[in-house]
């Protein structure tokens, strides 16, 4: 057998694979919310009371359907964060971009999001953020544009 038959061959190029993804009820709800409002909903657990935000239609901890709809934030505190310096095509933001684990004021889980700071240096384990709504929303996760250091 010839060692040019057992390699292989790469050919340069792109393939576009257009999609859409169905939120499902909960999710929509959220999303809207965020879109129309410019609310940040969680849901209560009937069990253990835990409300969780981003919204889950089943409580983590409990396994039980959650239906009952509170208002969290838009303030809360910074749990920690991450710095990624460097652009790259998939980032919504420009260089630094900043991660950040936020306790919504309300909420007994924690959010990820997008943060903006001046300087990455004042931001902190507990300094409080809150969120800065995009004008133009669409019911998207990005309808909260970022979270900003108070």
């Amino acid at each position: 057998m010839h060692s040019e038959m057992n390699q292989g061959l790469i050919v340069p190029g792109k393939i576009s694979i257009p999609f859409s993804y169905a939120a499902g009820r909960t999710a929509s709800r959220f999303l809207v919310e965020l879109r129309d409002n410019q609310r940040i909903m969680g849901v209560r657990c009937p069990e253990c009371e835990r409300v969780q935000a981003p919204p889950q239609r089943v409580c983590l901890h409990c396994f039980v359907e959650t239906e009952d709809w509170v208002e969290v934030g838009p303030g809360g505190r910074l749990v920690a964060h991450t710095v990624i310096y460097g652009q790259k095509p998939h980032h919504p933001a420009v260089s630094p971009l900043i991660h950040g684990l936020i306790s919504l004021d309300g909420a007994d889980s924690n959010f990820v999001h997008l943060i903006q700071a001046d300087r990455p240096e004042q931001l902190f384990e507990g300094v409080r953020v809150e969120a800065v709504f995009a004008e133009d929303r669409q019911g998207h996760i990005l309808d909260i544009e970022y979270f900003r250091p108070v």
